[in-house]
């Protein structure tokens, strides 16, 4: 068999349903293997848009998302997507290309070692230098990539390598499961949680990433312990619940540090160190359960007392069943805070404004929204606020970076979305100056014939850096940007667009949008004025009666 037939075939028997990127010239013999396979090609119109799509896929599935590059420029158009799944932990393998490596043609006419530049944005990088080893070298990568932690990982196949013939076999996927946590840790976890004054949950981005929700939510509705979220946790139990508290998206003053200062005991279920922690340990006065897949990596900042190490799912069932609500267990003041934080978010929500108020717009998008329906947010400052603002009801239906952060990634991320959930409602939420970067995928999404919405909100300004500015003293300098009409331009590309006009349109505008098939773009003008005075001062202000 040709080598590039076994590696397609290889993919095949690993479940790859997409192949997201550019094929190049190095890559032509792998992209006539895939013509005859079951693996479709999602031709995207750059390498790091078609990176944060694979990436996306792997986030919602479980399953190893895979793109596929050039040598060279292609290739390194993946490094942000490389980060953004390695630190995001989502499984993604990227296929690069590579000139002959037995007999050089070109001397050194696009060679960068990207295997070298791969190892630390990823778990695992090789050149594939035989074709006997593809079996193996595949079989290994989906391997690490969907392990906890799950992350990035690289192939690169050379031109010469992929004519090459070879009778190795396809290597199975291997049957496992996941150990879980030894009696001892769970017992003394217990015995900690009953002699808790206040315990508090506290659910991070490991605990979205299997299926936890379940166990959890019993967990919460058994014990009546209160939770907290970190971002990429949002959704794990559904944010209506009686025992929410709030999400953990300022780094201080919010009401939800208050009760954190409050607490005695966190229960801090799949804590991921690339998400900023809502808590310094150092500040003591608390003690720390970190239940995961793996131990924790001690920092200053973050070391726990106690170790609960397994399938995450498995030891919040063992917790469940020894726990017993304890007399003692006091959380009045957790009750306050939920009081608090519930009356705070209701500021805005009425507010008829145009420019349209970030808290107005947050409100009237969650009205709109279908209990399944998945908003991808790219990055910027009204990430704080659908963070805050917006109550995710199931897991993953608020696909949200906050780990690499990239600005670029939501357009993608939503196209992704919709391929993997074809029938659920999909939107987009980017800042203009996030869409530009990656706005050529409109063009994509058009081409796959998809339905999809994409709200642009337009401040005219890098909005975030603005407001970090701002906020610490500096002056108004740099941060301005022009932008294109917005509405002509995704209509140039086959899609239909709609500028919003007032506050009052934004739940019709959607609801119209929903209904007609099509890729559908959004301008919708926003008012950051207030974002220093409600996101710091006024909470600040507000967390000094609790």
């Amino acid at each position: 068999m040709k080598a590039a037939d076994l590696f397609v075939k290889a993919l095949e028997a690993e479940g790859v349903e997409y192949i997201f990127g550019i094929p190049g010239e190095e890559n032509l013999d792998l992209l006539n293997s895939l013509k005859d396979s079951s693996i479709k090609l999602i031709l995207t119109r750059h390498e790091q848009a078609g990176g944060f799509m694979a990436a996306t896929y792997g986030r919602l599935t479980g399953k190893t998302g895979v793109c596929i590059s050039t040598l060279g420029p292609g290739a390194t158009n993946l490094v942000t997507a490389a980060a953004y799944a390695q630190l995001g932990a989502m499984p993604m393998l990227m296929i690069t290309g590579q000139k002959p490596i037995k007999s050089s043609k070109q001397g050194q006419f696009q060679i960068v070692d990207i295997v070298d530049m791969m190892h630390p944005l990823t778990k695992y990088t090789r050149q594939i230098a035989s074709a006997n080893n593809i079996p193996s070298r595949i079989r290994e990568a989906f391997r690490l990539a969907e392990e906890e932690r799950p992350g990035a990982v690289h192939l690169e196949l050379p031109e010469d390598i992929a004519t090459e013939l070879t009778t190795s076999k396809i290597i199975e996927k291997s049957d496992y499961r996941r150990p879980l946590a030894e009696y001892k840790a769970i017992t003394q976890a217990v015995n900690m949680i009953h002699q808790a004054k206040r315990p508090l949950l506290l659910l991070g981005a490991g605990a979205n990433r299997k299926h936890s929700s379940k166990m959890l939510c019993d967990f919460v509705d058994k014990t009546g312990i209160p939770f907290i979220s970190t971002q990429m946790g949002k959704g794990v139990i559904d944010e209506r619940h009686p025992r929410f508290l709030g999400n953990a998206a300022l780094s201080a003053n919010d009401f939800l540090h208050r009760a954190i200062s409050h607490t005695d005991l966190i229960i801090n279920v799949g804590h991921d160190v690339v998400e900023k922690p809502p808590f310094f340990m150092e500040q003591g006065g608390f003690k720390v359960i970190h239940v995961n897949y793996l131990t924790a990596a001690i920092d200053p900042v973050y070391y726990p007392q106690v170790g609960v190490i397994g399938d995450i799912a498995n030891s919040i069932y063992q917790l469940c069943e020894k726990l017993v609500p304890q007399p003692h267990w006091n959380f009045d003041y957790f009750n306050e805070i939920k009081d608090a934080t519930e009356q705070h978010l209701l500021e805005g929500i009425d507010d008829g404004r145009f420019p349209i108020y970030p808290q107005r717009l947050v409100h009237d998008i969650r009205q709109a929204m279908p209990e399944d329906g998945i908003i991808a947010l790219d990055n910027g400052i009204y990430k704080i606020w659908f963070a805050r603002n917006y109550k995710a009801y199931e897991p993953n239906t608020v696909l949200l970076d906050n780990a690499l952060a990239s600005m670029g990634a939501g357009l993608p991320s939503a196209i992704a979305a919709r391929i993997v959930y074809p029938k659920r409602k999909i939107l987009a939420i980017c800042g203009d100056g996030g869409f530009m970067m990656n706005s050529q995928e409109m063009e994509t999404a058009v081409r796959l014939g998809l339905d999809l919405v994409v709200m642009v909100l337009v401040d005219n300004a890098y909005g975030m850096i603005k407001w970090k500015q701002t906020h610490m003293g500096f002056a108004d300098f740099g941060l301005d940007i022009g932008n294109p009409d917005f509405v002509a331009y995704a209509e140039s590309y086959g899609a239909h667009g709609h500028r919003l006009l007032a506050a009052e349109d934004i739940i019709p505008q959607l609801e119209h949008c929903f209904a007609i098939p099509g890729i559908h773009l959004i301008e919708v003008p926003v008012d950051y004025s207030d974002n220093d005075r409600i996101l710091n001062h006024e909470i600040k202000e507000k967390s000094k009666f609790l």
